[in-house]
């Protein structure tokens, strides 16, 4: 099953932009295909070539990097995997050859004023397992690959010689199962790099809890599991990490992984995210006759008992990120009240004239502060409804 959560926003009414301008500015990026990838069996569900996307930096930023790994959900059957094979999360050959850069992948001062001339590359995500897996299904008549630990590779090898094994400034990001991926990925990325390189990873609704559902059924671990066995990503978990644990598929949940992660790390989160509303919280599973539908389509529309629910996951996320919040001197934090899924990646919640805030300071800025050593960037927000701020954030679609 392919889990994409999407948000609609309200576009540029108070930025003063028209669509139009927009369309003129908008920066489209070519796909590069990662044609050695096949010497080391990387490649994607249906078994074509990884690939990625790379627009260069120039001037004070012409060493330093941005890896954006891509989102998309996970598979963790074989029928949801062969129907994922055959879409663009599963193949890059059924991918938009052109992929449009925005918020922290943008190039333009204005909008991106921290990372906007670094070399920004956008990891392409086709193997369903946050690219983490390494296995092969192949019963004769159906054959899949799961090797995103090996794309992740053929894509890092790529890079190197091409600057990224010079590099000065490294973040390593992403959003929702890409955003998961900068956590499992973190520690990994540095040992590709100079001693001398300042490496940072940014994960962005990546921050999926282990939590029970309304009905006390723990569906998102259950999940995961199956994922892990699947992908046969056990083995390519922190050890630091599965050793110390009862169940070693656990170590993919951050929560857990959180206090083995080495270099400094920035947590990019809603208190309220969508995704986990809909999926670990009241998955349809655990409200097959609706009674949370209008709750999950408006937030208003909630009822004063489905609120303290919302609420008390929101207390469960700080608890989880507690020893973060107060013990780690080098780590960053935005945890805010928006129902929202993903941040980064939008202009509108980045970095605009009616972006969230918080302290008066945007996600671009909070982020930018902490990489940058220019202020001390831990910021969480009071409970839902009191941001008001998240107004151009309309109800989450599915």
């Amino acid at each position: 099953m392919e889990l994409v959560v999407s948000i609609v926003f309200v576009l540029l009414t108070c930025a003063g932009m028209s669509a139009s301008s927009v369309d003129r500015n908008r920066l489209l990026v070519n796909m590069t295909v990662v044609r050695r990838a096949g010497a080391i069996g990387a490649y994607c569900l249906d078994g074509s070539l990884p690939a990625y996307h790379i627009h260069r930096g120039f001037g004070a930023g012409a060493r330093n990097w941005l890896l954006q790994f891509e989102g998309g959900g996970w598979c963790n059957d074989i029928n949801s995997c062969a129907e994922r094979s055959q879409t663009r999360r599963g193949s890059t050959r059924l991918m938009n050859k052109l992929e449009s850069f925005s918020g922290i992948l943008s190039n333009n001062a204005s909008r991106n004023p921290d990372f906007y001339n670094w070399n920004r590359v956008k990891l392409r995500y086709c193997d369903g397992g946050s690219f983490m897996g390494d296995a092969k299904f192949d019963n004769g008549t159906l054959l899949l690959y799961f090797r995103g630990q090996r794309i992740w590779q053929a894509i890092i090898e790529d890079l190197l010689p091409k600057g990224l094994s010079l590099a000065r400034k490294a973040l390593l990001s992403g959003c929702s199962a890409g955003g998961l991926a900068s956590y499992l990925h973190c520690n990994n990325f540095s040992s590709y790099l100079p001693n001398t390189t300042a490496v940072k990873c940014l994960g962005d609704a990546g921050f999926f809890l282990d939590s029970p559902d309304i009905n006390m059924y723990h569906t998102q671990r259950t999940f995961f599991q199956h994922l892990v066995t699947l992908q046969g990503i056990e083995k390519n978990l922190d050890k630091n990490c599965t050793n110390s644990i009862s169940d070693p598929k656990q170590c993919i949940f951050p929560q857990y992984l959180l206090k083995y992660i080495t270099p400094p790390l920035f947590i990019l989160n809603s208190a309220y995210d969508v995704y986990q509303f809909h999926h670990i919280l009241v998955p349809p599973s655990a409200d097959s006759l609706g009674h949370w539908n209008h709750c999950k389509l408006n937030p208003k529309a909630c009822r004063p008992d489905q609120i303290r629910i919302l609420h008390a996951f929101r207390v469960e996320m700080l608890t989880a990120l507690r020893s973060f919040l107060f013990n780690s001197s080098r780590g960053g934090v935005f945890i805010n009240s928006c129902f929202a899924h993903c941040q980064s990646e939008s202009q509108d919640t980045w970095f605009a004239q009616d972006s969230p805030k918080m302290h008066n300071e945007t996600i671009a800025e909070s982020v930018g502060d902490w990489y940058f050593g220019r202020n001390v960037s831990k910021k969480v927000d009071c409970p839902y409804p009191c941001d008001a701020t998240c107004h151009n954030l309309i109800g989450p679609a599915f």
